[in-house]
């Protein structure tokens, strides 16, 4: 039976000569050409543990397969040793550079079509004109999504071509949140911007919200493209080129994510 390693964070120096093979191995010295995995042994060994395998790659982690995965609703990368008995999860980082390769993958992985993403409804941060649009999945009793909220006002302020579409998406865990979200959509489909914003920062800030005053099933329609997209957490940026982003980030960062070249 396949042993799981669940590695908290796994530091990999990827060029290290000694991790190539010698001149005479197998493969014209790539061991790499020896080993095979399909999906179809991959979604045995995973077996109860994935709810699906999209795909199966070579990792740029010599010894490693990289399995594209469906995990509780959302595509992961795993990683699978040569010897398929291991199975790997959490980040990889390229010693050289900092790269942190697991998230480049995840990023890949779960790449959207944003013209999937309706915007009527969502909460505008910035100027509506500015030619970079980044779309953020938002629940307004999160923790983490009162957070980044500062760091979306420094962005708009120091870059007048980007601009923030917030579309409220209310997690199961936080129990007022569905309403709450009821409430603030109401907001911008009745034609405010401004308000539907004060009201989503009232709630952030933890103040209770009047119920909803309008029949929008918007919220609804929300969770279920949420789901679509294997989004399950909040706050989720969404780049323009359809690269998902999950959690808190900072200003400098979100801005550098946009950067050409960036995974």
């Amino acid at each position: 039976m396949i042993k799981i390693h669940s590695l908290l964070f796994i530091s990999i120096f990827i060029s290290s000569p000694a991790l190539a093979m010698p001149q005479g191995g197998c493969g014209a010295g790539d061991c790499r050409d020896c080993h095979t995995l399909s999906k179809k042994e991959a979604a045995t060994l995973l077996q109860g543990k994935v709810s699906e395998v999209v795909d199966v790659n070579r990792s740029q982690v010599p010894g490693l397969w990289e399995v594209e995965a469906i995990l509780k609703g959302r595509k992961v990368p795993l990683y699978i040793d040569f010897s398929k008995q291991y199975l790997l999860s959490g980040n990889i980082v390229r010693l050289t550079s900092g790269e942190n390769l697991t998230q480049q993958s995840f990023s890949k992985m779960n790449r959207v079509d944003i013209s999937r993403i309706p915007l009527e409804d969502a909460i505008i941060v910035g100027n509506p004109a500015a030619p970079r649009k980044i779309i953020v999945f938002d629940d307004p009793e999160c923790t983490y999504c009162r957070k980044l909220h500062p760091e979306m006002a420094e962005v708009v302020a120091k870059h007048e071509d980007i601009a923030f579409y917030i579309k409220m998406f209310p997690l199961a865990m936080h129990l007022e949140a569905y309403d709450k979200a009821r409430t603030i959509i109401c907001a911008k489909v009745q034609g405010s911007n401004e308000q539907a914003s004060a009201l989503l920062a009232d709630s952030l800030a933890g103040k209770s919200l009047p119920a909803p005053v309008c029949d929008s099933d918007q919220v609804d329609q929300n969770i279920a493209l949420a789901k679509e997209l294997f989004i399950s957490s909040t706050p989720t940026l969404i780049m323009p080129d359809g690269r998902v982003l999950p959690g808190y980030k900072v200003a400098e960062k979100i801005v550098a994510a946009l950067k050409p070249g960036k995974p």
